[in-house]
């Protein structure tokens, strides 16, 4: 099973698998967060997620997701790319960690793929008349 990790600014990892876990339920194994402040020190950061990828690959790869292209978080996890073993998103969103987790028992290619198109779709233009009310 591919691991996921998410190295984004401040406590937003935690609160995307918090919903995930509403939505998918409680059970979420192999699904880490990393919060990174503006006061933490890279490298130490970089020391940290290390150790949390060890312990999330189980041999399947690990994906990390980090929220904006060009912060520290995605800086981050830049650093920690292997190709094949340990691959990364910028962007990170609910549709997208979603669409990992639901695909995470595939290869580590697949889950990537789909996570990337679980966050393009997740984004609409909704017009009225689209959705149905909430009763």
């Amino acid at each position: 099973m591919v691991g996921l990790l998410l190295i984004t600014h401040d406590e937003l990892g935690y609160s995307l698998i918090s919903c995930a876990k509403h939505i998918l339920g409680p059970d979420l194994s192999g699904v880490a967060a990393m919060a990174i402040s503006k006061l933490d020190d890279p490298a130490d950061a970089l020391s940290r997620a290390r150790a949390m990828l060890q312990e999330l690959d189980e041999g399947d790869g690990v994906l990390i997701m980090s929220d904006i292209f060009g912060g520290t978080p995605s800086n981050i996890a830049c650093r920690l790319i292997e190709a094949g073993r340990i691959e990364a998103i910028a962007g990170v969103s609910l549709p997208m960690l979603v669409r990992a987790i639901t695909y995470r028992n595939a290869t580590l290619d697949v889950t990537v793929s789909k996570a990337i198109t679980g966050g393009l779709e997740g984004v609409r233009y909704v017009l009225p008349g689209e959705c149905n009310a909430a009763t």
